[in-house]
């Protein structure tokens, strides 16, 4: 048994069309008409022990919703969840013993507390023996780089300091799975960074099963094997990481520095995307399905003289924006 499992999952709201004007706020107050929004649609995945999978997609296609069924704060319309053999909102006590989550800016530290007071409350309410809250606390306070945050309010943190001390609360009693909602948004590219390496770290010492969404995806890059990416509630793409670039990134861009242009290339080549042309730069983009960089140079070198190359495979991001366009 997979350990998490979900089945036709499904969550609707009901939401208020609001009218326009002052009539429309008595007709809203009095006699509101509603409709019904589907924000997670018959949505099927199993996740093993140890996964570390990237749950992505646009603003409004689920994901955090999701996550909230998981962690039992919602309950599905329909369908079905099991969290290590539970059923989140039926045993939330239960199943909060064995989880951890981070949703964005929302902390789980006292604000007036020195950040230590925060993990020795913590210590207490997953009753964390002595032996391990000490082995943790030294491990995450090394590799998060927390001596100087320990006794310092957490209201006095920067953004920052405070994710990083999130992160180790989190993982601080050991959970089984950890469900990370934009644990980088706002922060530098060092912060971004210790915590990547941090929650690959864990997962390879503990093999904690790690969910992570986010808009930044070189978190993803970083961070996950697989992909479960959803669009208007559905899934429709779940499987590895380096199979999805292979399958949809297929196109290179490139870009050629160029003198002696003779005139202008656009449509004098075939099978490629100008996306970029100046008497010294053409930046193209191509697919390895349809040409090669080759028969590329060769038909450019007719209009002008190539003095260097820039390649590029195409990224997570590029691809993304892609399959949001309808290209693919």
């Amino acid at each position: 048994m997979s350990q998490i499992e979900v089945k036709n999952l499904v969550k609707k709201y009901k939401i208020i069309e609001k009218e326009e004007g002052l009539v429309g706020y008595f007709k809203n107050l009095f006699k509101p008409k509603y409709r019904e929004l589907t924000a997670v649609n018959n949505i099927n995945f199993n996740i093993e022990k140890g996964e570390l999978v990237g749950y992505i997609g646009e603003n409004g296609a689920g994901k955090s919703t999701t996550i909230k069924m998981l962690t039992g704060l919602l309950t599905p319309t329909s369908g079905e969840v099991q969290v290590n053999k539970l059923i989140p909102y039926k045993n939330r006590i239960e199943n909060n013993k064995n989880i951890g989550a981070v949703f964005g800016q929302k902390t789980q530290l006292w604000w007036d507390l020195p950040v230590i007071e925060s993990f020795r409350l913590i210590k207490k309410m997953y009753k964390i023996p002595e032996g391990r809250y000490r082995e943790n606390l030294k491990k995450f306070t090394d590799i998060l780089n927390l001596k100087d945050l320990l006794e310092k309010q957490v209201k006095n943190l920067s953004l920052g300091q405070k994710m990083r001390c999130e992160i180790a609360a989190t993982f601080l009693h050991d959970p089984q799975i950890v469900y990370l909602d934009e644990p980088t948004i706002g922060l530098d590219v060092l912060v971004k960074e210790n915590i990547r390496k941090f929650i690959k770290d864990i997962n390879k010492e503990k093999n904690t099963t790690v969910i992570l969404t986010t808009h930044d995806l070189k978190d993803i890059e970083d961070v996950c094997d697989r992909i479960i990416l959803l669009d208007k509630g559905k899934i429709i793409y779940d499987g590895e990481k380096q199979k999805f670039k292979d399958t949809y990134g297929k196109y290179v861009i490139v870009e050629f520095i160029i003198k002696n242009k003779i005139e202008s290339i656009r449509d004098k080549l075939k099978d490629v995307e100008i996306l970029e042309e100046n008497e010294n730069k053409i930046k193209l983009k191509f697919s390895h399905d349809k040409t090669t960089i080759m028969r590329i140079m060769n038909e450019l070198s007719n209009y002008c003289t190539i003095e260097d190359i820039h390649m590029k495979e195409a990224e997570l991001e590029d691809i993304l924006k892609e399959i949001y366009k309808g290209a693919h």
